[in-house]
């Protein structure tokens, strides 16, 4: 991304909206959000193969591997307004397990780029099955988007979740519930 460029049109929606660029609180503020923006769509730039890397551990491990709570943020493409909240993803190896802080790293290259939640959740659950050569792989998320909160119906306690699941969690019933009792559980440290 040219950020100079980024901060450029953000001095001019400035003045679009009716404020004044030039005021001491907004000097820095374009080249602020611009960098801001860099980082929040950082994932268009990197690629989750990369993320990976060597982080595929040979296992005769079978059972279901989970990460619960993983915080997502990211921004929805419809009105660039961020959604956030978190991702529960749950897998069963085959002959290969994941690095546990991979699968928090493949959220957030996926969340960094402009999304809507449902292809997110897909997105991570088919690149861990792709990655890892997995029996199946669930993902659940649950996001709070400022879109609907701060404009339109402004609802602002909704939550929306969406799932994907594939191989033995898609197929095989208790398979899912089993996952899906295990992310409901609350742990209080």
């Amino acid at each position: 991304m040219n950020v100079e460029r980024v901060a450029e049109l953000i001095r001019e929606l400035l003045v679009e909206i009716g404020e004044d660029p030039d005021r001491e609180g907004l000097l820095k503020t374009p080249l602020r959000v611009a960098r801001a923006y860099d980082y929040l769509t950082s994932g268009y730039k990197t690629d989750p193969r990369e993320v990976i890397n060597q982080a595929l551990f040979e296992s005769s491990v079978n059972n279901m591997i989970i990460a619960r709570d993983i915080e997502v943020y990211s921004l929805c493409e419809h009105h660039m307004l961020p959604f956030y909240g978190r991702a529960h993803i749950g897998y069963i190896a085959r002959e290969k397990v994941l690095g546990v802080s991979k699968l928090a790293r493949l959220v957030d290259v996926h969340s960094r780029r402009l999304q809507i939640q449902e292809r997110l959740t897909a997105g991570i659950a088919e690149e861990i099955m792709d990655a890892a050569g997995a029996r199946g792989v669930g993902v659940v998320m649950e996001c709070r988007h400022m879109c609907m909160m701060m404009r339109g119906v402004q609802k602002q306690n909704s939550v929306m979740q969406t799932s994907t699941v594939l191989g033995s969690f898609h197929d095989d019933q208790a398979t899912r519930e089993e996952f899906l009792k295990i992310i409901d559980r609350r742990v209080d440290w």
